[in-house]
């Protein structure tokens, strides 16, 4: 069992690994700065922890940092407040990125590639257009129901076209959001960030 002192020295190496890129971010300065020691650093480590996993939901910005709720909810509202961070509601979620840097074309697709299936839909047509529903449901392992259901939301939100066959919308913009940030994904999205070039010549020839 992890004593009390050695859950919050990790909470602490936690806060100044992501603190070190949130220094960084010009958007901190925009928080009243009158408040020194862990609550500026807490600020700093969600501003860094954002930067590098844009559209994270709370729980995952929470337990990630090792936060409390409550410490979590006031530190965001903080940010949130001072337009260093925006959120906004994905179905169940709340979810939040680094203020002014995102189109909503781009955080709706950043929402939709943090949950897993729906990645693995944009990854997998991005790797392979020609790939049908049911390869997808294979590839993924999950029914050709829940290929469809996420088919029929991705279409909803402007990710997805269905005229013929699946088709990633603006798959030059999907494909950028996935090698920036593939590291925060899984392992097929750094594989595929790691042909990004090869398939966007293929788009641009293929357009």
């Amino acid at each position: 069992m992890r004593r009390g002192s050695d859950v919050d020295e990790s909470k602490r190496a936690t806060l100044r690994r992501f603190a070190a890129l949130g220094a960084a971010s010009p958007l901190v300065g925009l928080v009243d700065g009158r408040e020194e020691g862990e609550g500026s650093e807490v600020r700093e480590a969600i501003a860094g922890y954002l930067a590098a996993t844009p559209g994270a939901h709370f729980s995952k910005v929470r337990d990630d940092l090792k936060l409390g709720t409550g410490e979590a909810q006031y530190h965001l509202r903080q940010l949130v407040d001072a337009g260093a961070v925006e959120s906004y509601k994905d179905g169940d979620y709340r979810r939040f990125f680094p203020g002014e840097r995102f189109s909503s074309f781009e955080k709706v697709a950043l929402g939709y590639l943090r949950r897993e299936t729906p990645r693995g839909m944009l990854v997998e047509l991005l790797a392979d257009p020609g790939v049908t529903a049911g390869e997808l449901a294979d590839r993924l392992d999950v029914s050709r129901a829940t290929v469809s259901k996420y088919a029929g939301e991705l279409e909803e939100v402007g990710l997805l076209s269905r005229e013929d066959g699946y088709a990633v919308e603006r798959p030059e913009t999907v494909l950028v959001l996935v090698v920036r940030y593939a590291d925060s994904f899984d392992a097929r999205a750094v594989r595929v960030a790691a042909e990004a070039d090869e398939l966007l010549s293929y788009s641009a020839s293929d357009g």
